[in-house]
């Protein structure tokens, strides 16, 4: 079953070397190249209001009511340009290889791993803490590429996974309690909503 696609077109847009394929990713890299800038805008946006207003305006807050709709919010939401850099450039090359498996399946893929992990932060994470960032968004996308590259066999998915995991390797480190100002329960959440959403909406021959 193809998503975003006809089935047909679909097949051959995953089959690695084809035009469909390359025409694919391109299409995706373009598109998530053009959603970076409105994440820079909203931080730009935030630095003019004062630093942090929106963060605590629209940010998670564990177990407190007002922080519920940072389940939603929080993705586009940053806690400083350094914070926003870091998750720029594995945001882009992640969601393109997620983007290029269809545009109907990456939507309700992202959907499945922001509410993951965002419900599970709000019950999980620090009261005392604001929670903030698309690092969920890019675990997510981690723990669906990998996943899909098992279940579909879909090697080229698993190559890319574990291409970008070695690149941002330090990074992974961010799904233990090792640092305080890290919120380590949305990367693990987002891991394992990316796996989640990589069986749920799993490509069937």
């Amino acid at each position: 079953m193809g998503y975003g696609w006809p089935a047909a077109r679909a097949d051959e847009a995953a089959r690695f070397g084809t035009d469909a394929f390359y025409s694919s990713i391109g299409r995706a890299f373009v598109t998530m190249c053009a959603v970076i800038p409105l994440l820079f805008l909203i931080e730009a946006i935030d630095v003019g209001l004062g630093p942090g207003t929106l963060d605590l305006a629209g940010g998670i807050i564990p177990r407190h009511i007002e922080g519920v709709d940072g389940i939603l919010f929080s993705p586009f939401l940053h806690s400083g340009w350094d914070h926003l850099y870091g998750n720029a450039v594995p945001l882009i090359l992640l969601g393109t290889f997620v983007l290029a498996g269809g545009a109907r399946r990456a939507i309700w893929s992202t959907v499945v791993i922001v509410l993951v992990t965002g419900i599970g932060v709000w019950f999980i994470g620090d009261p005392r803490s604001v929670v903030v960032g698309a690092s969920g968004v890019i675990f997510g996308y981690l723990g669906l590429l990998l996943t899909r590259g098992l279940v579909e066999r879909s090697w080229w998915n698993f190559g890319v996974a574990v291409f970008i995991g070695l690149l941002y390797w330090y990074q992974l480190y961010g799904i233990l309690p090792t640092d305080p100002r890290v919120s380590w329960q949305g990367h693990l959440l987002g891991l394992i909503g990316g796996v989640i959403a990589a069986v749920m909406f799993r490509r069937r021959r």
